[in-house]
């Protein structure tokens, strides 16, 4: 059992160092630049699909260790920051590996500041690249933006794709006409537009919160005068964020409202009796004894 207790640390205690000597590296998250094979390192190599340096552009958060490293098999460079004027070098100092001899040769860079920094090799000045160092998470915010902004166009596609209906209702009331209103859709902004006459005779703005809204308005229609309502619709989305409304706009629906005849047809059947009973009290004989 002791035996077997000691073994048991010692696996343990190998385990943890393990894992804190791999730890460093882990975390440094190096970003590399290697040169280009000698053959393809030549003068306009940067104009070429494959560059000078691979990659010809490197972006990474401030605080990551950058690895330059020679990949060519038969030159000698270096990673040396400046610019170049033709054939005319300016070092400026930010880093410089040195000579890099051979294949496998490299030099780190600790990128500690945000900026960009062009960079050459001393003895091939047609090599030149681009660091890039950003604040840190800027790619990620990058990201996330592109992401969100990925989904808003999905979610505006979505909406535009909606088939938006409308039902309307109306019925006579005291000297004006109730409309009702049922959508398809919650949070539907729109405009209730009254013809009559060819005139328009209101536009009526409004919001259904949950589907349904209403209106009263002063008007009715007459066989010889029909009310025509349309329903036009200005977007979906919060009365107070139009910038944000979304879905098909333009007009919906629309109905004509005139008498119905089964109404008529009571009114005058109601002046018709009425003028019957009149016509029967008015004749009626009362005998004489």
């Amino acid at each position: 059992m002791k035996t077997k207790a000691i073994c048991s640390f010692f696996v343990l205690f190998a385990i943890v160092a393990g894992i804190g000597a791999t730890t460093p590296a882990a975390f440094a998250d190096p970003h590399g630049i290697e040169t280009a094979d000698n053959d393809l390192a030549v003068p306009g190599c940067g104009e070429t699909e494959v560059g000078c340096y691979t990659p010809n552009i490197l972006t990474v958060d401030v605080g990551h260790i950058v690895t330059m490293t020679n990949t060519d098999s038969t030159g000698i460079h270096t990673f040396t920051s400046g610019t170049v004027d033709g054939f005319a070098p300016s070092p400026d100092g930010i880093f410089d590996s040195g000579m890099l001899m051979k294949p496998g040769d490299s030099f780190d860079y600790n990128a500690d500041t945000v900026g960009e920094f062009p960079f050459f090799c001393t003895l091939h000045v047609w090599m030149q690249g681009v660091l890039i160092v950003q604040e840190a998470a800027a790619e990620e915010e990058m990201m996330m933006e592109e992401e969100v902004m990925e989904e808003t166009m999905e979610e505006e596609t979505m909406m535009e794709d909606v088939e938006l209906m409308v039902t309307i209702t109306e019925s006579a009331m005291g000297d004006g006409t109730h409309v009702y209103l049922e959508f398809s859709e919650i949070h539907v902004n729109y405009e209730m537009i009254g013809m009559q006459n060819d005139e328009e005779i209101f536009t009526i703005p409004g919001h259904a919160m949950e589907m349904t809204s209403d209106h009263h308005i002063d008007a009715v229609g007459t066989p010889e005068s029909p009310l025509d309502i349309k329903i036009v619709s200005l977007g979906i989305g919060p009365p107070d964020a139009e910038d944000d409304w979304t879905g098909p706009t333009g007009t919906i629906d629309t109905i004509q409202i005139v008498p119905e005849f089964g109404t008529i047809a009571m009114m005058v059947l109601a002046v018709a009796i009425i003028s019957i009973v009149a016509v029967t009290a008015k004749s009626r004989i009362i005998p004489r004894f």
